[in-house]
């Protein structure tokens, strides 16, 4: 065992999120931890790391162990370089740098700095600093990333440079755990790849937060965070849905009970309320007493039990049997609902045609030879490497009647149906409603798109993305990854589309809800252009794949 992980209480005000977290890390092991948006997946990473000591509880590590986490947010990075911020992450280095480059100047005949310097140089070498600089190139080139970004300022990054940055820190970290939160968010499908190698050869523990089912399909074990509590499955994501899906049907029943029971106590309290007022014999009436007041206290205690989420994957949910299914039906967890046109008589109109299509920015096209032929009812995935240039062609679409002035058009047509309404789903929220409320937000990208809106309906959106009343009144920058993509779902909706552009949706989205998003895209019945780097939902919404630059 390299890590014993138990929260007893976590509170934010009078509201609890976690009450019973037990669980403990083998030397070497992987594990995912999934759960609900909102159920403090991050904050248990920072409990973990030592940033958070706001708990009750323990957290205790074999001796000696080195832990290292990526960071999700980069403030304060200054004018830093790539190469010096991997190598100010790395354990021991700069406090061994500072002597080996130090000392020399001022250590003289001072034996005692003589032999602190000679142990650092012993130390510096065992670590393999002396080689370190190399090796970082080494690793960002083989993630592809441009030539020479070691030595650009890391500010300068994309979110998804910067993320492939974190996880080249915690290769050279040397550590015994590395914790790990959504490596792959932003990753194209050959990096994805690449880190997904790496993690199944690293000789690292890791704790990684991720909702990507293409690397929990890697791991060795998945712990769940749920109703405040650590479930633990053995396996991978596959095992996880087979064990989920019993230990499910197991605590409906038991839940189950439980109603029957409070349905029964509501009833045994009225009766022996009626049997004491109807008697008159002293001993008889402390007997009625006794009962109510045992049976009320059994009633409190059931009632003030929360109710347990109950969410099975539907592949699993259509093998249930049918008293289980019906149990499901009953108890399952309210999940997002998007309201999607679906017509099973779809027409082979055409919406989306691209010919020879050659696109850049400077005197080279990006790309060239890009073909798509898009009807109602079809879908196209448009794949290639992070800077290959699906972004430009995904911009040159939306506006194909005035292209943005940055763009280079060198060769090919684009022709879209001229009544078409599009929906896009973006990766960044646009920032001017990122002071707004999240209801006013919702208000606000209504009437800049000239639809209507009327409170009813934000309070209807609000209840069909999950979001509570409380929700609406939080301002868009403060709320989670998981929250703001569900605002740009329902941004991408707003105007009732017949062509939906999906660039990476499944990026914070909870597991339930990114089933949710797959099973409402299968019936739709317009037309989608995706970008994706998960497998899974790529093999949900197939369709034809247009290649982006070289593979």
């Amino acid at each position: 065992m390299i890590a014993d992980i138990t929260v007893t209480e976590k509170s934010f005000g009078p509201k609890v999120l976690m009450h019973g977290i037990k669980f403990s890390i083998d030397d070497g092991e992987k594990v995912g931890v999934i759960g609900r948006n909102g159920v403090g997946k991050s904050t248990l990473f920072g409990i973990v790391t030592g940033a958070d000591k706001d708990f009750t509880g323990d957290i205790i590590f074999k001796r000696g162990t080195v832990v290292v986490a990526t960071a999700q947010e980069h403030h304060d990075v200054g004018d830093q370089t790539v190469l010096q911020y991997i190598l100010s992450g790395l354990p021991e280095y700069s406090a061994l740098s500072h002597i080996v480059e130090t000392y020399p100047l001022t250590m003289g005949d001072d034996m005692k700095i003589i032999n602190e310097y000679t142990d650092a140089l012993q130390r510096f070498d065992d670590k393999g600093f002396y080689q370190i600089e190399e090796q970082i190139e080494r690793e960002l080139d083989n993630f592809q990333l441009p030539s020479g970004v070691a030595h650009r300022t890391f500010a300068s990054l994309s979110g998804g440079q910067k993320r492939l940055v974190e996880v080249v820190k915690i290769m050279h970290s040397d550590a015994h755990l590395a914790l790990v939160d959504e490596p792959t968010n932003h990753m194209d499908y050959v990096a994805k790849a690449q880190f997904i190698d790496w993690m199944q050869s690293a000789r690292e523990a890791m704790l990684v937060i991720t909702h990507d089912r293409d690397v929990l399909n890697e791991v060795d074990r998945i712990i769940e965070l749920k109703d405040g509590e650590s479930v633990s499955y053995k396996g991978n994501y596959n095992a996880y849905l087979k064990q989920n899906a019993v230990s499910t049907g197991t605590q409906m029943n038991d839940f189950e009970m439980i109603e029957k029971r409070i349905a029964n106590l509501k009833v045994k309290v009225i009766d022996y309320q009626r049997l004491k007022e109807k008697s008159r014999n002293p001993g008889t009436i402390q007997k009625f007493k006794r009962l109510e007041e045992n049976s009320r206290k059994e009633l409190g205690e059931l009632q003030a039990k929360e109710r347990p989420t109950f969410w099975i994957d539907k592949e699993s949910a259509a093998n249930l049997n049918y008293k289980v299914a019906a149990q499901y039906d009953k108890f399952k967890s309210k999940n997002i609902r998007m309201n999607l046109k679906n017509d099973e008589s779809r027409s082979k109109h055409v919406l989306v045609d691209v010919k020879n299509l050659s696109l850049g920015y400077g005197e080279a096209p990006l790309f060239k030879g890009i073909n798509i032929d898009l009807r109602e009812g079809e879908a196209v995935e448009v794949r290639g490497r992070n800077g290959a240039g699906k972004t430009t062609l995904i911009k040159a679409l939306l506006s194909h009647d005035k292209e943005p002035t940055e763009i280079v058009r060198f060769d090919g047509d684009i022709t879209l149906d001229k009544q078409i309404r599009i929906g896009v789903y973006e990766q960044e929220v646009s920032h001017s409603y990122f002071e707004l409320t999240l209801q006013d937000a919702i208000e606000r990208m209504y009437l800049d798109r000239g639809l209507s809106i009327s409170v009813p309906k934000i309070r209807a959106l609000l209840s069909d993305y999950l979001f509570t009343e409380g929700d609406g009144k939080v301002p868009l920058s403060k709320l989670s990854g998981g929250q703001k993509a569900r605002f740009q779902v329902i941004a991408m909706l707003a105007n009732d589309p017949q062509l939906l552009i999906l660039d990476e949706p499944t990026n914070h989205l909870d597991l339930p809800s990114i089933e949710e998003l797959e099973t409402a895209l299968a019936k739709y019945s317009g037309a989608m252009i995706y970008i994706s780097h998960d497998g899974f939902f790529r093999d949900a919404l197939g369709g034809d794949v247009v290649q982006v630059g070289s593979v």
